[in-house]
């Protein structure tokens, strides 16, 4: 049997971003409380992705989200890692406040941010070791934690993935608003 790696590539990226949801989960957390939530997006759900961020884009004035809007759209899964806020109870000042009673609602948790970064880290790992093109990207992040793809996370990474001869996510150019 012959098999051309055009036509096994998109069966190759979900087994990949399953592979990269593992890694998230297994990373390290703090106090050894997993607070994680993960989840991957595809078809459809990324061109809704896509067009929540055109929303932010309208609402903040924020350009650059144009371009991120445009740029998941060459992806064949998005990778949405994020947690839930809960006061990790150390007293530890790492949020600016020097108790956790101390420290307002709003105000995450950093130990909380700290697992977060961890889990992208093993997930981004992952996804290199398998030599795939991926980038972190907050502001697709931000557009899935509006749409409420991860529950009641409060703080949502996206890193889109893609198997191409150049990596899509780099060299990216400025998008202007399409009159």
């Amino acid at each position: 049997m012959f098999q051309n790696e055009r036509d096994t590539r998109h069966e190759h990226v979900l087994h990949v971003a399953r592979q990269m949801m593992t890694a998230a989960r297994t990373a390290p957390k703090g106090k050894g409380l997993d607070i994680i939530e993960i989840g991957m997006v595809t078809g459809d759900d990324i061109n809704r992705l896509s067009g929540e961020m055109l929303q932010i884009a309208e609402e903040t004035g924020l350009k650059f989200l144009l371009r991120d809007a445009d740029n998941i759209l060459q992806a064949e899964a998005v990778v949405l890692i994020g947690t839930r806020q809960q006061i990790q109870s150390l007293n530890c000042g790492h949020c600016g406040f020097p108790t956790c009673a101390s420290k307002p609602l709003p105000v995450p948790c950093a130990i909380n941010t700290v697992d977060i970064g961890i889990a992208v880290g093993s997930a981004c790992a992952t996804a290199a070791d398998l030599r795939v093109d991926t980038r972190v990207m907050f502001s697709a992040g931000l557009a899935a934690q509006r749409l409420g793809y991860l529950g009641e996370a409060t703080c949502v990474m996206a890193i889109p993935v893609s198997i191409s001869s150049k990596n899509p996510f780099f060299d990216r150019k400025p998008k202007e608003k399409q009159a």
